[in-house]
């Protein structure tokens, strides 16, 4: 099977963007236009998934498959399934019953448009999907047949009660006040670093990855992940609405406990770096061919303001 890859000799704001373009020309053919699908079912589907982003779990994906020079096409098919599973995250987040969000990357949340029952659906569908996308690996792609078994049950156990869901039940189990800096990384680690770590071992997996490998790509994931999210805690404070695409100060106003609140936002800010420096050194040493866009990413996340 040929490989495709991504110019290393672009920029990475050009690599970014060559991967956003990528990534939403192959969800729009995602769900087949053979397929029977209520109208209304596929409208708010595809209302959520096109809806911009900064596809950050996809570039991730398809970084560590680059980074050991494995297949970008077929890690093409597994970053369209990630970004499935992120978006069905995002429209039951955005819910009366979750976060009770009016705007998400700038747009009506998907059941202020469709309704609250089919935007469950369109999420249940988007994550149902993502596993279709994932059996196919094998046969579209000829992964082997056994990764993509095991990341079968990488997703299920990332996206799951173990990791993303059990995240954001803690989450809201939260709103009830947390006393404890370790309560508020339990969430942090599951509902956002999980499926970051998952992004970066589907990459892996696909370019046959050894053991000693794959852990320093969780080790990655894990450390990005929490970075990531002390980061937005940080922007939700000090971020431009017009560049995050949602209202600001929301967890003041729902009065969430985050990372500033427990340690100041000059400690988080710290922590940002602290954790980007440990996720980088994990992969150096690992043994990867190419690791720079990892490292590019790492960075770019640290210093984004949106």
């Amino acid at each position: 099977m040929a490989v495709t890859r991504l110019s290393n000799r672009i920029s990475f704001r050009e690599y970014h963007q060559n991967i956003i373009e990528r990534v939403t020309n192959r969800l729009e053919e995602s769900l087949p236009a053979a397929w029977r699908i209520p109208s209304s079912l596929r409208e708010a589907m595809l209302y959520s998934l096109m809806a911009g982003g900064k596809r950050m779990r996809p570039l991730l994906v398809i970084a560590a498959c680059e980074a050991l020079e494995g297949n970008t096409d077929a890690a093409l098919d597994a970053a369209c399934a990630v970004e499935m599973v992120h978006t069905y995250s995002l429209i039951h987040d955005d819910l009366p019953a979750m976060d009770n969000d009016d705007y998400r990357r700038g747009k009506l949340t998907n059941h202020k448009v469709f309704g609250e029952a089919t935007a469950i659906l369109a999420g249940d569908g988007l994550l149902t999907h993502a596993f279709y996308l994932v059996g196919r690996l094998a046969p579209l792609h000829g992964v082997p047949a056994e990764r993509v078994v095991q990341m079968t049950m990488d997703l299920s156990e990332m996206a799951g009660p173990k990791g993303m869901v059990g995240g954001q039940a803690a989450d809201m189990e939260g709103e009830q006040g947390l006393t404890e800096l370790s309560q508020l990384e339990y969430i942090h680690l599951h509902k956002t670093s999980d499926l970051i770590t998952f992004s970066l071992l589907a990459g892996g997996r696909i370019a046959g990855a050894e053991e000693a490998q794959l852990e320093a790509l969780r080790a990655f994931g894990q450390k990005l992940g929490l970075a990531f999210q002390i980061q937005d805690d940080i922007l939700d404070i000090v971020g431009d609405e017009a560049k995050l695409g949602k209202k600001t100060k929301s967890d003041m106003k729902q009065e969430k406990v985050t990372y500033p609140y427990f340690i100041g936002l000059d400690a988080s800010r710290s922590e940002v770096e602290r954790l980007t420096a440990e996720a980088k050194e994990a992969v150096l040493g690992a043994g990867f061919p190419d690791p720079s866009r990892l490292l590019e990413a790492a960075d770019y996340l640290m210093n984004r303001d949106h």
